[in-house]
């Protein structure tokens, strides 16, 4: 059986989410970002992306391309809220939904055509999204999540595409290789100096060229360039978190000590984060004392992975736990609420520079080990009990 596969994409959603919340903003070139000299840019709207701003630029340099912008700092506490909302409504009414980050979803709708129309269904469910939130939301349906994907980014901004199999090759073949999913910058490079531009000849050059290249990823890519992928839909499911702790030696009130080690499992769990692609809402500290009295608290926090973020809320929640002169026997931290995402930096308060050291770090952690780069404050890790 042919599968029915959906892709929802919420369109500019920061942009959206302050529109939604201060109808002034609307129609005019809108950035959201760091709003100092050397801050990213985070999300743009169409009216920005005119004169060339694009998400991830230098701000300095959208606004040399775009003076009349209006800038906002960002806000990812409102950008959840509406991300939770929507997730709500798709899942109420989809049968099998995938949380793909903050602001886009897969949904299966394999077997539906035989009682609903799934065109008028995927219609119907991005019609109640808008009613229900004012926030634009694109579709594309395909046979997979590759073309569905791809269709979206075409139709946008608020487009509904459907690509029935027998037109999935003649869609695809125009296109640049930049609009497959999971390609990258340093890919597209590579193969537009050896003449693949486009799909389609990417598509027709042999797939063990693609092999040689580049390993498993290449045939990957080569697949989705034939309109061929076979991934699943997986069910959305909130997974409950991750965590750490670990049991001093010695029962202590080194504080100084205490805190080297928080810095030490906050790094650990992040770039865990980073790695299988998970954002937190929740982060949650425990202690337990030398009298094996245990106390946690926790606290909400915008999606996020980035160390020097929970780094901080850590620190905040060991401050308000640690109430007495008592020894500490144990300590422990976790990340909760998690969903799926890759947003890597707080773009509004990152520059380009420590985007690009984020990106270096993680690079290395994977190539040598996670040990290869951390903090001096986190060197102490040993022995820790996950």
């Amino acid at each position: 059986m042919e599968r029915t596969i959906v892709h929802l994409d919420l369109d500019t959603f920061f942009v959206s989410c302050e529109r939604a919340v201060n109808s002034s903003l609307e129609g005019i070139p809108l950035i959201i970002g760091g709003n100092g000299g050397r801050g990213v840019v985070a999300s743009c709207s169409y009216e920005a992306r005119k004169f060339g701003v694009r998400s991830a630029m230098p701000m300095f340099m959208a606004l040399r391309l775009c003076p009349q912008a209006k800038v906002i700092r960002g806000d990812m506490e409102l950008y959840s809220k509406y991300s939770h909302i929507v997730t709500e409504i798709i899942q109420e009414k989809a049968p099998v939904m995938e949380k793909a980050s903050v602001d886009e979803f897969y949904l299966d709708f394999t077997g539906l055509e035989k009682y609903f129309g799934c065109y008028a269904f995927a219609s119907e469910l991005a019609q109640r999204v808008f009613k229900e939130t004012n926030l634009p939301i694109s579709f594309g349906l395909s046979l997979n999540k590759t073309v569905s994907k791809i269709a979206t980014g075409e139709g946008k901004p608020k487009g509904k595409i459907s690509i029935e199999p027998k037109f999935v090759r003649p869609f695809l073949n125009p296109l640049s290789i930049k609009k497959i999913p999971g390609l990258g910058e340093k890919k597209y490079v590579e193969l537009s100096r050896i003449g693949i531009r486009n799909i389609e000849t990417l598509a027709e050059t042999p797939i063990e060229i693609f092999h040689t290249m580049y390993g498993k990823p290449g045939i990957d890519i080569w697949h989705k360039a034939n309109g061929i992928d076979e991934s699943a839909v997986e069910p959305y499911v909130e997974r409950k978190g991750i965590s750490t702790e670990q049991t001093f030696e010695q029962d202590t009130i080194d504080i100084e000590k205490i805190k080297t080690l928080l810095v030490a499992m906050v790094e650990k769990l992040a770039f865990q984060l980073r790695e299988e692609k998970w954002l937190t809402s929740t982060v949650v500290v425990r202690i337990k004392y030398s009298n094996f009295d245990t106390h946690t608290k926790q606290t909400k926090v915008a999606y996020t992975s980035a160390d020097h973020i929970l780094i901080k809320r850590v620190y905040e929640l060991f401050d308000k736990l640690y109430d007495r002169r008592i020894r500490i026997r144990l300590v422990g931290i976790g990340f909760t609420g998690l969903v799926r995402g890759e947003y890597q930096i707080n773009l509004f308060e990152d520059t380009t520079e420590s985007v690009n050291l984020y990106n270096a770090i993680d690079k290395m952690k994977r190539r040598f080990g996670f040990k290869a780069v951390m903090r001096c404050a986190g060197l102490d890790l040993q022995g820790d009990k996950s």
